[in-house]
């Protein structure tokens, strides 16, 4: 099928894509769940933490630059548009009026496109994408573009009223030190509104990939990039000090019509692994039978097979006295054993 027809499958009729469901729970396959790896570590990053190194910082950025020239790359936006606006959505769920904002890794700008001066007064979208912010979207907020990386944020302390980010963190080598810039340029009573990759995304191609591999080759290596498990989002978060802390999965659905239009999908979107363990080339029976066990595993009655991507959304406030706080210890007034009184018929008020 070609380009167009996969995009006809996925997008369909009415106002969203067609073929986006949520499944409701997160999902073990062959007991492998993704989570920060620990594996190998490749050349310095240069964050002075030398933790952790996971991705190839240069090859994302190339990655990037090439998807965003593509001549029918708005075909691939299909993923990121509905985050974007989804982010938007809770960025619009507070009701106040941001007089600066900054944009994380947004390149074609996603979010901003729905945002409306009403909420954001002034934008800054960064990314290390170049070509992807010279192809910016409209957006009715003021925007400057800055080509920076995510890791390292060029800006002086207490810079912004709020900080998003969409479907670009995932990538990132040093999370906590990256949340902890975001909490370094947030004023206080600032906000964070950001989305990222969890760590049941592509679980379908991951599992076929690697029962594919151990079959024809005696072992497998990861073709899928590690995620960060929602368990460890609202930790992390934390260590970086934000408060009021909001985490939720959104698990999103698109039904392909095979393994390699998936494949081709995620490198028009930028979105190829670039983690320094990662391998180059897979061999040519090996694809053959990760497509032959996607279809047996996980396809669908009308020949399509289906990919998950688990969205982690986040919340964070920079602290600040005018904000809420937890009541002292020992205050309550109620017991917990009176409140099963309150349903009871006739029962009275235990106060």
């Amino acid at each position: 099928m070609s380009c167009r027809g996969v995009q006809k499958l996925l997008r369909g009729a009415g106002s969203g894509p067609a073929g986006w469901t949520r499944t409701p729970a997160a999902f073990y396959c062959c007991g492998l769940r993704s989570g920060p790896s620990r594996a190998r570590s490749g050349p310095s990053s240069g964050s002075g933490s030398g933790s952790m190194n996971v991705f190839n910082r240069e090859m994302k950025r190339r990655q990037k630059n090439w998807a965003a020239v593509l001549l029918d790359g708005q075909q691939y936006d299909y993923l990121r548009e509905e985050v974007g606006s989804r982010v938007a959505d809770r960025v619009y769920d507070i009701a106040r009026t941001f007089p600066r904002a900054l944009d994380l890794g947004g390149g074609k700008s996603y979010i901003a496109e729905h945002l409306s001066q009403e909420v954001v007064q002034d934008l800054v979208l960064t990314d290390i994408s170049q070509q992807a912010l010279k192809l910016g979207r409209r957006s009715e907020v003021p925007t400057r573009s800055v080509v920076a990386d995510e890791e390292f944020l060029p800006f002086r302390e207490e810079s912004f009223h709020l900080v998003v980010s969409s479907l670009s963190l995932h990538w990132i080598n040093d999370l906590p030190r990256a949340l902890s810039e975001i909490h370094r340029v947030l004023k206080p009573d600032g906000v964070f509104v950001g989305a990222m990759a969890g760590g049941d995304t592509l679980y379908e191609l991951r599992c076929s990939l690697q029962l594919a591999q151990t079959e024809r080759e005696g072992g497998f290596s990861p073709h899928v990039s590690p995620y960060t498990a929602v368990t460890d989002l609202g930790n992390l978060l934390g260590r970086a000090r934000f408060n009021m802390l909001t985490v939720d999965v959104d698990d999103v659905q698109v039904h392909y019509p095979g393994i390699m239009e998936l494949m081709t999908d995620l490198q028009g979107m930028g979105e190829s692994n670039c983690a320094w363990n990662r391998r180059a080339m897979l061999h040519r029976d090996t694809m053959l039978a990760a497509a032959a066990i996607y279809k047996e595993m996980y396809g669908n009655p009308d020949g399509s097979v289906p990919a998950t991507f688990q969205i982690l959304y986040m919340i964070g406030w920079k602290p600040h006295e005018s904000q809420a706080k937890p009541a002292r210890r020992g205050s309550a007034t109620v017991s917990f054993r009176d409140l099963a009184k309150v349903s009871r018929p006739g029962a009275t008020n235990p106060s």
